[in-house]
């Protein structure tokens, strides 16, 4: 008869178990993403940066990889002073974790500027971003990398 007691709490223990909607996280994490693209386009320094995790971790070819919202910071701003520049762009997929507190996205970004004769020329990269859930519900990018896809 001891073992019905230890079932029963087994039972509770399962039941609550909060079941994660990953479908709708994974939503949630691509609108941030989107509404992170529209940001970016603005110039705004400050909010564009306010999607990153404090110790974020940034990696792009051919640059060094950045680490900290400081060393993104400096990134951010040398880039919009390029004349021309302008980042967007848009998830593809989402992939959620079982318990809803980490994400990864495969989205395709375009960078755009203006070349040393008046040109505009335009990069087209894939990236991978890594975001965790943060305690108010909000998503934030921990890790970012990007590498260009060859057209």
């Amino acid at each position: 008869m001891r073992i019905l007691p230890i079932l029963l709490l087994a039972l509770a223990g399962s039941c609550s178990t909060k079941k994660v909607d990953k479908k709708a996280e994974g939503e949630k994490v691509m609108q941030a993403s989107r509404e992170w693209s529209k940001m970016a386009s603005t110039g705004d320094v400050e909010k564009t940066l306010g999607y990153w995790a404090d110790s974020a971790f940034l990696m792009s070819a051919n640059h060094p990889p950045l680490i900290g919202k400081q060393a993104i910071r400096q990134m951010i701003e040398e880039s919009f002073k390029i004349p021309g520049f302008k980042i967007s762009w848009e998830p593809e997929s989402a992939e959620v974790s079982d318990n809803g507190d980490m994400a990864y996205l495969i989205e395709n970004q375009q960078i755009n500027f203006t070349d040393s004769i008046g040109a505009t020329m335009t990069l087209n990269n894939k990236a991978v971003t890594i975001w965790r859930k943060q305690s108010d519900g909000s998503w934030k990018n921990v890790v970012d990398i990007s590498t260009p896809t060859g057209n």
